[in-house]
Formats: C-alpha cells, sequence, structure tokens
C-alpha cells in the first residue's frame, strides 16, 4: 500500500503530546494524527508547532512499532 500516493483531502487531527522539550519538563512535545480516509489502520502525522508542513504517512502497525499506543 502507497500511502504518500493516496489524496488526504481535509483532514481531522487530533493532538498527541507527551515527553518533555526541555530540562526543565514545562512543555511537552506533540503532534497532530489524523485517520487516511479509506485506509483502515493508516495515519496522517505532522508537527503540531508546525502544521503547514506536509504529514507524514504510517501504517497502524508502524506507530505502534514506535511506541505509540494511543492511536
Amino acid at each position: 500500500m502507497d500511502l504518500y500516493a493516496r489524496s488526504l483531502g481535509p483532514l481531522e487531527f487530533r493532538r498527541l503530546c507527551g515527553g518533555s522539550n526541555n530540562e526543565d519538563g514545562e512543555s511537552e512535545s506533540c503532534v497532530e494524527i489524523a485517520q487516511i480516509p479509506g485506509e483502515s489502520d493508516a495515519f496522517a502525522l505532522r508537527d503540531s508547532k508546525n502544521p503547514g508542513v506536509g504529514p507524514l504517512r504510517f501504517t497502524g502497525a508502524e506507530l505502534r512499532a514506535a511506541g505509540m499506543s494511543a492511536i
């Protein structure tokens, strides 16, 4: 399955946060994730601080293997 060949159209992203950006622990690292339309277990992932950059695309298995259990 080539997820980059699929047109995404408008997506409804939700924010996932965790970890810390700095040593004081006041700022969390966040990404935004959306289900890719027409795919049962595929997601678009983008930087929450720079959402204008195109999202990366992953299968659910790839994200779970990377430790993202909240998908």
